[in-house]
């Protein structure tokens, strides 16, 4: 009895121990829920999820910060294609990223608050606690920057 207990007791102290290698592992990369921090007024606006599959990135829109005077639905009436009209909640930004070297790149990024997709590229930072987010027209020098905050 008393060897059974400390069997378990070791067993979950050994899940434990791999579990938080797992998680540790996971702040080296961009998948997982971000906080998406306006680079003009400094406020939060969305949480994107970013998932990968078969090594590409994408991020899709799971909750809006909005003002209680503004929509709390929006749709994205500038955007174009199979998004036109479409709500922002739930709405794929992100596509096509994939890793190369400390960067993901190669993909675009969506700005439903005027409806234009640009190149962009996404850095993990500060021990995987922010993501550069960049996202850009033709050079990289040419575009803005936000800075996401990791949600989990």
């Amino acid at each position: 009895m008393y060897c059974q207990k400390i069997s378990a007791v070791a067993l979950v102290l050994l899940s434990m121990v791999c579990s938080f290698s797992v998680h540790a592992q996971d702040l080296n990369t961009p998948v997982g829920l971000w906080k998406n921090i306006d680079d003009v007024s400094g406020k939060a606006r969305a949480l994107i999820r970013i998932t990968e599959t078969n090594g590409v990135l994408s991020g899709k829109i799971e909750r809006l910060f909005r003002e209680p005077n503004e929509d709390q639905n929006p749709l994205c009436t500038k955007c174009e294609g199979a998004n036109k009209d479409q709500p922002v909640l739930g709405m794929v930004i992100l596509l096509g990223l994939k890793k190369d070297g400390a960067e993901y790149n190669g993909g675009t990024i969506l700005d439903p608050d005027n409806g234009s997709t640009y190149k962009s590229k996404l850095v993990v930072e500060d021990g995987g606690k922010k993501l550069k987010v960049r996202g850009y027209i033709g050079f990289s020098w040419i575009g803005r920057s936000q800075v996401w905050l990791r949600e989990q």
